[in-house]
């Protein structure tokens, strides 16, 4: 198995999730960098950039990387989506499209050498003739990133809408006014869940009574019962996830990283089947 650099560590972690998982994969098809260029069709550069973490890939990048290892690509696209809108809030709009704008030349500049090289024509110029590139590709480029940074503003704004209703259908289920859904942090965080820790060891495995899960990936910004049955089996386990309020913040994190040393698991902070796993045992 390839030994990978650390990712950086103001890496959001949804984005971190889903290199961790791309990097799973390609050591599981046992492809170098360059065959897995080969096959996808994005250079070794956009590849070492992509699983380093300092770019996020296209959604056709990753889906051919499922394929390749032989993964699930619905949940790996599944895992793209989110990273996607956590990617587009890591900066303001001018430098998400300068973000973009880079990438993109980058991408389309490593094409090109590669084109150059089967057909003997000097990189930078136009196959055939020698001359530079036209100048109109810079403004192709340019309207690419606008493009690119209207998507994903319509995406965040789509989503944020979702959650939205999502969270008033489900205070009309069980009754509540829709103010009674509010946010961590605001005024009626009082509200919240109260979570309890009441451990009993049922076929071998521990649980706490907030949730069964054995499967639910969980990462430091996530919230909710299965986050809260984490914090009571971290506790069970000796280490510090500190205060049981079903919220992934960054005591649960590290409590996670330092479980995932000691059971000799990837050390990455992140809560998938493994980890669980090993929290039950």
């Amino acid at each position: 198995m390839s030994r990978w650099k650390g990712l950086p560590e103001e890496l959001d972690p949804c984005v971190r999730q889903l290199v961790v998982r791309l990097r799973r994969v390609k050591d599981h098809s046992g492809l170098s960098l360059r065959q897995l260029a080969a096959k996808t069709g994005y250079s070794t550069s956009s590849w070492e950039r992509y699983l380093a973490g300092r770019s996020l890939p296209p959604r056709e990048a990753v889906e051919a990387m499922a394929r390749l290892g032989g993964d699930d690509p619905t949940r790996l696209l599944a895992l793209h989506e989110v990273a996607t809108e956590a990617w587009g809030k890591a900066a303001d709009p001018a430098d998400r499209a300068d973000r973009a704008g880079r990438t993109d030349r980058t991408d389309r500049a490593d094409q090109a050498d590669r084109q150059g090289e089967t057909t003997g024509t000097e990189p930078g110029t136009e196959p055939g003739t020698g001359a530079p590139r036209p100048h109109g590709r810079a403004l192709r480029i340019a309207l690419t990133a606008g493009s690119v940074a209207l998507v994903l503003a319509v995406a965040a704004a789509v989503l944020l809408a979702v959650r939205l209703t999502d969270g008033e259908g489900r205070a009309a289920a069980a009754g509540l006014p829709a103010s009674a859904t509010t946010a961590p942090g605001s005024p009626g965080e009082s509200d919240q869940p109260r979570y309890t820790c009441r451990a009993e060891r049922i076929d071998g495995r521990w649980y706490t009574g907030n949730s069964r899960t054995m499967t639910a990936v969980l990462a430091e910004g996530n919230a909710g019962p299965e986050v809260a049955e984490a914090q009571c089996l971290l506790r069970e386990a000796g280490l510090a996830p500190g205060a049981v309020d079903g919220i992934f913040g960054p005591h649960t994190e590290r409590a996670v990283r330092d479980l995932q040393k000691r059971a000799h698991l990837v050390v990455d902070g992140i809560i998938g089947p493994h980890t669980w796993k090993a929290l039950r045992e």
